[in-house]
């Protein structure tokens, strides 16, 4: 741990500061009350199945690229198509709910925490207008946020990543990027990064090939761990 030396934190927003199925869930609970969990469920599905498949489309230069405001919209069109639901305010609403994520419980106070000690970036897949209301409605603290459509690409791409690197003016192993999906880790760490996972129920664990240089349970965790590095 003693070589980790740290000038600034660099977060995933969604999925790690924020719980993204539980705010999508409760917009199309919202779309259509009647429906049942399970329906609620597969049409959850729905709407992460297109966002990932067209932010890959997008990666691989099968599709111009599109901000995630729009891939939201379409997103919000599927499901409301698959609900039965045609009333265009309605889809609207549903679209505006990938705004309106509820942060993990231990994420403001975390935050705070080590917003005492370092710098913190926000870097997230969501376009500039999407977090700027993530921001607000789940109370997260910032010193930087900074939006993939600045770079108008998604992450992993590093163009991404370079976007923290330069704001924050230092050299890429003393920034420290936190995610719950190892994915985002993987090209964080590619551009030189160091790592650090974080467990969240929605993410994605690491395999036995992934070599982070931190692993937490929660923000406190990683406080605390910092604290010791």
């Amino acid at each position: 741990m003693s070589e980790l030396q740290i000038d600034a934190v660099v977060f995933d927003v969604l999925g790690t500061l924020v719980d993204e199925p539980a705010g999508i869930r409760a917009g199309i609970r919202e779309l259509a009350p009647s429906l049942d969990d399970p329906r609620i469920d597969q049409l959850l599905s729905l709407w992460q199945q297109h966002i990932d498949r067209e932010q890959r489309r997008i990666l691989d230069g099968d599709r111009p690229y599109l901000a995630g405001d729009a891939l939201d919209r379409e997103a919000a069109r599927l499901v409301a198509d698959a609900a039965g639901v045609d009333d265009p305010a309605a889809v609207a609403e549903l679209a505006l709910s990938a705004r309106r994520l509820p942060p993990w419980p231990d994420t403001v106070a975390g935050l705070a925490r080590l917003a005492e000690r370092f710098p913190l970036i926000g870097l997230s897949n969501a376009s500039r207008t999407a977090l700027l209301g993530l921001n607000a409605h789940a109370g997260l603290r910032w010193h930087q946020a900074l939006s993939a459509e600045d770079a108008r690409t998604y992450k992993p791409d590093p163009a991404v990543y370079q976007l923290a690197v330069a704001v924050s003016g230092r050299p890429p192993e003393r920034l420290l990027m936190v995610a719950a999906h190892a994915w985002d880790l993987r090209g964080a760490r590619g551009l030189g990064l160091r790592t650090a996972y974080v467990a969240r129920p929605v993410g994605d664990p690491p395999t036995s090939s992934d070599r982070f240089d931190l692993h937490a349970d929660d923000l406190a965790d990683l406080a605390d761990r910092l604290g010791k590095a």
